[in-house]
This record gives C-alpha cells, structure tokens and sequence, in this order.
C-alpha cells in the first residue's frame, strides 16, 4: 500500500521512533490546532466529517477499496466483515446525527463555538461555552477497528490537536481514516496523528504523556490501571475497560412465524465483528415455553451460522486460538455425552463456529471467534441471577420480546445495571449518540465555561 508520508504510521517499518520525534510531532500538533482548528467551525468540522463518510460508503471509493484489500491480512476480518463493519459505522455520521449528538451531550449545538444560554439559563442571566482539551491522546485497542475511528471523530468535533496510538499492526484503518480527511481538508488532518508501537515503551510513554490534557484508553483493566499509574495528576483520564455483553429472547416471540426472523438477527450479533467487540454477545438467554424450543432456536441459529460462514466468512486466526476453541468443543462434546442437558454443533473440518446449548450452567464466558452460547431459562429474573457475578462488567443486552413489553424489560435491565438495552441484530451498531459504557461520549472531554451576566 503506497500512501504518502502525511503521519507516523506512514513511515516504513525500519524507521525508529524516539522520545524527541514525538515531542516534535507534538508540538506541530499543537500549533496547527491554533492556527486552523480552534478557529474553525463546528459545521465546517461536520461537514467535512460528513463528506469523508459518505465518500468511505462508495464502492470506488479509494480509501474503502485499500480498507478492504489489506484489512484481512492486516487485521484478521473477512473482506464481507470489514464492509458490513465500516458500513455500519460510516452511517452514522451524518449532519442529523451529529447535530443530535451536540444537543444530547451539550444542550446546544452551538456550545462548541460560542456562549450559549438555553431557556432555563435565560432566566438566570447565564451561558456557557464548552472547550476540548488543547491535546487529546488515545491509546487505542486492537481487537476492532470502530472504536478508534470514534475517537477521533469525537476529538475533532472538540478542536483538539491528537495523537492515536495504536496496538501494533492495527494502524491501517485510522490510518486510512486519516488519509481521507487529510484529501478533503489537509488542515484538519494536520492536527491528528497516528503511529503504533509496543505497549510498555516507557521513553516513547512519557514523552507523549508529558504533552497529554487529556488521555482516553480503550483495552483490558490492566491495560487502563498501567497507563492511569504512569499519568501526571493533572492530565484527564477516560478508561473504557474489558466488558461483556448478551442477548435476552421471550419464549412469546419464538413462534413458527417469526422465529427464523429472530434467528437471523442473532446471527448478525455473533458474525459482526467475528463476536470481538464488547458489545458482542457471548450467550443468548432464550425462554423456554415457545413454539421454538431454546433447543431448536440454537440449532437454527447453527444452521444458520453455516450459511453466513459461506458468504460473510469468519476472519483467519491464530494456531494458538484454534486449539483454544477445539479444547472448549472437546469439554462440551464429553457433557454433551453424558448429559441430556447439553448441545454442540460446530463447523466441519473447521472452527468456524460453534454453538452450544446448555441448561442449569453458570453465566458461559465464550471464547469468541464466533463461538456462541444458548441457554435455556424460565424468564428475566433468572437472567438477572445468573447474571449477577458479572453485573458490573456487561455493556449491552440485546433484545427479541413482544413490542408491548420492551420497554418494561429495558427498565429492569437498566436498573439491573446494562448500560445498553437495543433490539437484537444491533448489539454491534450502536448509534452516534450512544453513552459508552453509560457515560457521555462527547460531554467527558469538554470543560465548560460559565457565564454570568
């Protein structure tokens, strides 16, 4: 892939960095911040965000063609899964939506530019501004792209200079999102930077950290606790650590009609992503006392997992996460022998994926890569119970109930404590506007000015 040297990441493989180059970057950062980006307008930021995600939703778009050309060798995602992936994502930015998430997060849209008073401040004589940090920087995770394309998405609308850093060998979409804004608006590019190394440079750690108002870390809870050590105590931090997520579907829906609507949309969860992101299900609870048996269901959705392997085929993995996977099969084939209680199917001659349906078994911790749990249950209190040891860990519940009850089993799930309740075959779609892990996306970086006249 021939790109030119806009960023670090861009720099051949045998290039070193060092703790002066990126003070230097750091620097130009900065002042490129101030002499474009504070300057400009929140609808100009939009508008040029609006037109890179349009142009990435084309087929011959040139950035979506070398996604899709390198992104399986490079990231270990089928091309299929890459495009659904980017899709999804690129949707999302539009002038609506932004402008949605503007007013969500800071009242008023125009709170980014200028003193704003809503009605209720009016009355007390009082407006506010809302300012991003002068330098954000985003220690990125590696196991899906999305994430990151976010935030930076989310620190260009705060006018704030950036530095992504990424997992190795996971620079090429953000990267490429990168080389996109850079074609359309070169001064707005100017003020992101990307480059990837190892984690635990501690030369290479503090000399950007040294920089940083504000660091957003995404990846495991060890992952945040290091950097949190390592950051002055003045410098923000936003952690968004390891989570889990899982299905919930009604015994009322599981009927001969709408059944294998409802398996599909399960199908849509486990294969987006290849199952890698938070908001990935690792089981779904399935009522019993439908049409469709939790039994039945979980064939289905085998069968079905099949049919998707042909056409949106899992990414290539690693010899050490297939013998993984072919362990955990061998534990479920041996109960599946012995108990009644126990179901597998799986893909022939491969690990594709895997399905298993257990009763009367704790909360099952899948290992991914398209393996899915289904367990059978009573109802939602039983969910709840089994549930309760990870209560704290779990982002998302997606939902297949009757339309009449949704938002009743959307309450107790939020009181119950999910961040996240959405409609089966969403879990890895969430919308522009949503709280990440039940905080506000855009209001966590912003510091705001009071004004009282």
């Amino acid at each position: 892939m021939n790109l030119p040297n806009y960023f670090l990441a861009d720099l051949p493989p045998e290039a070193t960095l060092s703790p002066s180059l990126l003070a230097e970057a750091c620097t130009a950062l900065k002042r490129n911040r101030e002499s474009y980006l504070v300057q400009c307008s929140t609808d100009k930021i939009i508008r040029v965000l609006t037109e890179v995600a349009a142009g990435w939703l084309q087929p011959e778009n040139e950035f979506r063609q070398l996604a899709l050309e390198h992104g399986p060798e490079n990231l270990g995602f089928s091309r299929e899964t890459l495009a659904r992936g980017l899709d999804g994502f690129f949707r999302q930015l539009t002038q609506e939506n932004f402008h949605a998430l503007l007013e969500q997060e800071l009242g008023e849209a125009r709170r980014l530019d200028e003193l704003v008073a809503n009605e209720a401040e009016s009355v007390g004589n009082r407006a506010a501004i809302a300012t991003g940090p002068e330098f954000l920087v985003h220690i990125a995770a590696g196991n899906i792209p999305n994430p990151t394309l976010m935030s930076m998405v989310l620190g260009l609308l705060t006018r704030s200079a950036q530095f992504v850093k990424c997992a190795s060998s996971t620079t090429l979409l953000p990267r490429l999102f990168a080389h996109s804004i850079h074609e359309l608006e070169p001064k707005l590019a100017s003020c992101l930077e990307i480059a990837e190394w190892r984690g635990g440079d501690a030369a290479l750690e503090k000399a950007l950290f040294a920089e940083a108002d504000c660091v957003t870390v995404t990846g495991s809870d060890e992952t945040l606790a290091a950097v949190r050590r390592k950051l002055p105590s003045h410098t923000r931090f936003l952690g968004y650590g390891h989570r889990m997520s899982f299905g919930y579907i009604a015994g009322e829906v599981l009927t001969q009609l709408h059944a294998r609507k409802i398996v599909v949309r399960a199908a849509d969860d486990v294969v987006a992503w290849d199952q890698l992101g938070c908001l990935s299900p690792h089981v779904f609870f399935v009522q019993s006392g439908g049409e469709i048996s939790p039994e039945k269901f979980a064939q289905q959705l085998a069968e079905e997992l099949a049919r998707r392997e042909q056409v949106e085929p899992r990414g290539k993995i690693s010899t050490e996460t297939a013998a993984t996977i072919a362990s955990r099969r061998a534990i479920y084939e041996m109960r599946a022998v012995h108990s009644t209680g126990t179901h597998l199917w799986q893909s022939k001659d491969s690990t594709a994926w895997t399905v298993v349906c257990e009763a009367d078994a704790p909360f099952p911790i899948s290992c991914l890569h398209r393996f899915i749990h289904v367990r059978p249950v009573p109802g939602i209190a039983d969910v709840l119970q089994n549930a309760d040891t990870l209560r704290r860990q779990i982002s998302t519940v997606g939902l297949a109930v009757p339309e009449h009850r949704i938002g009743e089993v959307a309450k107790q799930f939020g009181r119950w404590g999910a961040t996240r309740v959405c409609p089966l075959g969403q879990m890895q779609n969430p919308p522009l506007t949503w709280r990440h892990d039940g905080r506000p996306a855009l209001a966590d970086l912003v510091t705001w000015t009071d004004f009282e006249s």
